[in-house]
């Protein structure tokens, strides 16, 4: 079983849990996931590796409250355990070597883009972060991510926190005053990483992005993650997650993530029907 050491709400629908899992602490890199069930019974998803400390054997992971499981695992508190807790997962982002890099987060998905940036600022490396969010409320790990950049950008749709606007209009900023960047990463929604992609590309910039977002089983059994990558299939989970950005089909990568949208939809009511009448 594996203990819930800390659990902090980053926002109302993001929840931050620190996991005692030496082990897994042991060998994790930034880009990692791990695969946790919540209960016996429960159903296996992959969430990613966000933070760990391999003195005090801790994994961190950051979920949003989306689904049935999700809903489920945000009812445990501290001292409450884990069913299981497997990884490392997937392939360690590639970072060595890199001097100047900027990395782009949209929302959760700066969950994933965090570890990076802590990672290349470990290394030496001139660190560039851009992350966005809908609004001043849905913000989440600023203090990290200030420690970890020689230059943060925060961006908000609607204005009301740091910069107006998308993630994209800053980079293109940056880029335009005379920035320039060994790779950009990429890391949040996929229509996000779309543009930011069409973008660099118009600059020749390296462009990596994170295909968390389309797992599901996190093996490549179910399929749901295949994606194409240069007019080859392949599948997020085992060859990933991170990818050319340039060479990615995102537009099939959004239509198969949909389809499972109603379905989803569906599980995560009965799951809170369910943790109503146990509450009762």
């Amino acid at each position: 079983m594996y203990r819930i050491l800390r659990k902090k709400e980053l926002n109302p629908t993001v929840t931050l849990m620190d996991i005692e899992a030496p082990l897994v602490a042991k060998k994790a890199e930034p880009g990692q996931f791990i695969i946790l069930r919540v209960d016996e019974a429960g159903e296996r998803i992959p969430l990613t590796v966000a933070d760990f400390d391999r003195e005090k054997g801790t994994v961190t992971i950051i979920f949003q409250i989306v689904g049935a499981t999700t809903k489920k695992l945000n009812t445990l508190n501290e001292g409450d355990s884990l069913h299981d807790f497997v990884g490392p997962l997937g392939t360690p982002s590639h970072v060595e070597g890199l001097k100047k890099v900027a990395v782009v987060g949209g929302g959760v998905g700066c969950a994933i883009a965090y570890p990076i940036a802590k990672k290349l600022h470990g290394l030496g490396a001139e660190v560039h972060s851009v992350v966005g969010f809908r609004n001043k409320d849905l913000v989440i790990l600023e203090d990290e991510f200030k420690a970890a950049s020689d230059k943060l950008v925060m961006m908000t749709d609607d204005g009301s926190y740091g910069s107006k606007g998308l993630v994209t209009n800053a980079l293109k900023e940056l880029i335009d005053s005379g920035e320039q960047y060994d790779e950009v990463i990429a890391i949040g929604p996929l229509i996000m990483m779309k543009f930011v992609c069409q973008l660099t590309k118009e600059y020749g910039i390296k462009t990596v992005v994170s295909m968390n977002p389309i797992m599901i089983d996190g093996t490549g059994m179910c399929g749901g993650c295949r994606l194409t990558v240069g007019g080859q299939t392949k599948f997020a989970c085992v060859d990933g997650p991170d990818f050319d950005g340039h060479e990615v089909d995102f537009d099939e990568a959004m239509e198969r993530g949909s389809m499972y949208r109603d379905f989803e939809r569906h599980a995560y009511e009965e799951t809170c029907n369910l943790l109503n009448k146990e509450v009762k």
